[in-house]
């Protein structure tokens, strides 16, 4: 969402005239006056963090076997770090990625208890963890809530919203990359249509 920030028109409800504020959470996301998803990939990690420690005692105990660690892994952590994530593709760096990846490798070997005079990559990592990048993480779930909104009415707001195609002239230059665009150039790399 990208909003209008040097002539913010005042939002008001009942002769109360709200204040303007550069950024904000909804429904858990943060929302950003550039639609970016830097701030709420760092808000995400924020979380994902605070809800990995709280289970410090599992991940250091012996009568849990690995399977069960990073099942309960995916379930807990994974999904608080990853929540809103289908729609961050379109406006995430590298960077962020990197990050993202970087987090869940570095838990995954806590998991595993794998510390530093070992040496293991990341791909043998996830191998050890039966786990996956969290690059395809991310991929499974914005096909998943693609298939999802595919399968709504065609009244619904978020099937019209993934649709839409407007109508006109676009500005000259590269044509911004927009969700749908990602969301083709994906379906190009794995074959679909």
């Amino acid at each position: 969402m990208i909003l209008n920030v040097l002539n913010p028109q005042p939002v008001q409800i009942d002769e109360t005239i709200l204040p303007f504020t550069e950024k904000f959470t909804y429904l858990g996301s943060c929302v950003t006056p550039d639609g970016g998803a830097k701030d709420d990939i760092i808000h995400r990690l924020g979380k994902a963090r605070t809800a990995f420690r709280m289970l410090n005692p599992v991940w250091k105990s012996q009568q849990y076997k690995l399977s069960t660690k990073t099942r309960l892994c995916r379930s807990c952590f994974l999904s608080t770090l990853l929540y809103g994530s289908e729609c961050w593709r379109t406006h995430m760096t590298d960077q962020d990625l990197s990050k993202l990846s970087s987090f869940h490798a570095k838990n995954l070997r806590k998991i595993a208890k794998i510390f530093w005079p070992q040496r293991i990559s990341n791909e043998e990592l996830l191998e050890h963890c039966q786990q996956e990048s969290i690059e395809k993480i991310l991929v499974e779930r914005r096909w998943k809530w693609i298939g999802h909104v595919l399968r709504k009415s065609q009244n619904a707001i978020p099937r019209v919203a993934v649709q839409w195609k407007p109508q006109g002239r676009r500005k000259r230059g590269r044509p911004k990359t927009t969700w749908r665009r990602t969301a083709e150039a994906e379906a190009a790399t794995m074959g679909q249509s």
